[in-house]
């Protein structure tokens, strides 16, 4: 898979990053720091990221065109577009494409150290120690990539591509396309299954980025693919688990015996003789 690389592209620059401590909870990292697992345990999958003005919204599946009717939307698109990202024909009926991904990631990225001469390291890539290191960093804002596919390229190819491009290590499912579209002044969002193809829907919507972009986020679901996880991260969402049980039992307890001091409280004072009422209701 080609890839191409625009001026308005913003990468980041590996070599600036390389001496970050910036701990991520999505590998070893070589922080020890309790605080900085403990945290960033939690922002991994437990606190939710600010709420974004685009709107998820359901789509139906992706329109199947005619050969025809590809050849045409090519011949629009070509006649559209002030630059030399063109779209070709094949002769087995698919085209080819460049795309444009933007990064919208809230969390860092893992990417492998970097090799210096100073360490050894063995076939497998490990230090002397058998431990994998990844050095972790944040992406800059509105980093975006071009990237050169074919229709029959799908979403998780994509996804797939733009990691390795960038030498994120992170697990692939991890992340997940997003479909943003601008209608009535109103921003929406769809995430794209595992088997769309974005150039399809890229030569559907037409060059216009307001009408289709393409966006790389995190896959937040329902359910936490506890899979794709490294032992590092799960060891720290335990971690994390036990001391919010603590934290809820304390609370519970502290509750429960303020509730009972109370109570005690109230019966103590119920079970005092009432001398004085008493004393008042004798006969002189």
């Amino acid at each position: 898979m080609k890839d191409a690389v625009s001026g308005s592209d913003k990468s980041p620059s590996f070599g600036k990053t390389w001496g970050s401590s910036t701990s991520s909870g999505y590998c070893s990292g070589d922080s020890d720091s309790e605080f900085e697992q403990y945290f960033t345990a939690r922002t991994s999958f437990i606190c939710k990221s600010k709420k974004e003005k685009d709107e998820q919204v359901k789509c139906g599946k992706q329109q199947e065109l005619s050969g025809t009717e590809i050849q045409q939307k090519v011949k629009e698109y070509n006649a559209q577009i002030n630059s030399n990202l063109f779209m070709n024909l094949n002769k087995d009926g698919s085209f080819t494409g460049f795309i444009k991904v933007q990064f919208k990631l809230v969390r860092p990225v893992s990417v492998p150290p970097p090799r210096k001469g100073t360490g050894t390291q063995d076939g497998a890539g490990k230090k002397n120690g058998g431990v994998k290191r990844c050095t972790s960093f944040y992406l800059p804002k509105d980093t975006s990539k071009h990237l050169h596919i074919s229709s029959r390229t799908c979403a998780r190819e994509v996804i797939e591509a733009l990691l390795k491009k960038f030498t994120v290590v992170d697990n692939p499912g991890k992340f997940a396309l997003f479909e943003r579209t601008e209608r009535h002044d109103q921003v929406f969002l769809r995430k794209l299954s595992d088997d769309e193809r974005p150039l399809e829907l890229r030569l559907c919507a037409g060059p216009n980025e307001k009408a289709l972009s393409l966006v790389l986020k995190e896959n937040e679901t329902g359910e936490v693919n506890w899979d794709a996880f490294s032992m590092p991260e799960l060891k720290n969402f335990v971690r994390m688990l036990q001391r919010e049980e603590e934290e809820h039992v304390k609370q519970i307890l502290q509750r429960y015996t303020l509730a009972r001091t109370r109570m005690q409280e109230a019966q103590a004072a119920a079970s005092i003789p009432g001398g004085s009422s008493a004393s008042g209701s004798t006969p002189g």
